[in-house]
């Protein structure tokens, strides 16, 4: 009777031992926040969400959506989001400046998508021949690019006029300059303007750095790095998966998350990416969707360096940690 109540006993067991053999390790939480509301250069990562791409990879990840008021570097060192987007190489050398253990560990945008505009016209036709011409920017544009542009054709601070993201002064008048991005002030112009305004990328003219990097706070590089690692991966499968393939499941988190978002403006923010190699060019042709390299960011160290924006005894490399590249699948396949 006793030999029997114990068999019997093994035999209730078995189930839980083998219940405890088999179950998932429990999904590492990551909230992630991005830099602006969501949009079409925010596509990969929600492709990735909705995928199902990070939660295979052990992840349960969040994403947060920015706008105006969010400040991700803020946020990172308060601890309020995990990860976030660095929307240029400005923010991660800033960092620096500040000692704040907060690194860029991979960049979507191997090229920046900030452009100058112009109406037609017969008299501009480069970047070059701008010198001289009034062109209306923001605050922010006066210590990042333009100082390069300074640097690079001559313009001179006189040129300046405040950009105040009112495109009404440039639509009435013809010989307007402006800045904008990319996908976003071209298609605007296009569409309530009914003309096309000429597009002139900086990235296409010098202008180094990279864009829409990941950043992630120095402690959960050192204290999980196979938690960044699977994100990196995750996002660089997301995004191949955005722009190669279908971005449906993408677009409709997008617009859930962004109601002022419409298919055709998304349509043509991903044909702007792929058309002008905002993503798929650079670093990430042999290494891969995200990829940067010490080169690439000596070339933005440099150019800053030479134009007085940064002291050569900064860090740069602090910046930025290149480890997770090695884990990082390789090229657009």
């Amino acid at each position: 009777m006793r030999r029997w109540v114990m068999m019997l006993a093994a035999l209730t067991l078995l189930p839980v031992a083998v219940q405890a053999a088999t179950a998932p390790a429990p999904l590492t939480k990551i909230r992630f926040v991005t830099d602006w509301k969501a949009q079409a250069e925010h596509g990969g990562f929600y492709e990735a969400l909705a995928l199902g791409l990070y939660r295979k990879a052990g992840l349960d990840v969040q994403i947060i959506e920015g706008g105006p008021t969010v400040n991700v570097p803020q946020m990172l060192a308060g601890g309020a989001a995990d990860f976030g987007i660095g929307s240029d190489a400005f923010i991660a050398m800033n960092l620096v400046k500040q000692r704040a253990g907060i690194k860029a560990v991979m960049a979507i945008f191997q090229k920046n998508p900030q452009v100058l505009l112009t109406h037609p016209r017969p008299d501009v036709k480069r970047l070059a021949d701008m010198k001289g011409k009034p062109i209306m920017i923001s605050d922010a544009a006066t210590v990042a690019w333009w100082p390069w542009l300074r640097a690079k054709y001559g313009f001179t601070d006189s040129q300046i006029r405040k950009y105040t993201f009112n495109l009404a002064p440039f639509i009435v008048d013809p010989s307007a300059i402006q800045e904008g991005y990319l996908s976003s002030e071209p298609y605007t112009i296009e569409t309530q303007a009914h003309f096309k305004p000429q597009v002139f990328l900086l990235a296409d003219n010098g202008f180094p750095g990279y864009a829409n990097m990941v950043f992630a706070p120095q402690k959960w590089i050192d204290g999980n790095p196979k938690a960044v690692q699977a994100f990196v991966n995750a996002t660089h499968d997301g995004w191949l998966q955005y722009l190669n393939g279908n971005p449906a499941p993408a677009n409709a988190l997008i617009k859930k998350d962004n109601p002022e978002m419409n298919d055709a403006l998304i349509r043509q923010a991903i044909a702007k990416m792929k058309g002008y190699g905002i993503v798929l060019s650079g670093d990430a042709a042999p290494l891969g969707v995200g990829a940067m390299t010490d080169a690439g960011w000596k070339t933005f160290f440099d150019t800053m360096v030479k134009d007085g924006l940064y002291d050569k005894s900064l860090n740069y490399r602090a910046a930025y940690d290149l480890r997770f590249m090695m884990g990082m699948p390789k090229g657009f396949e």
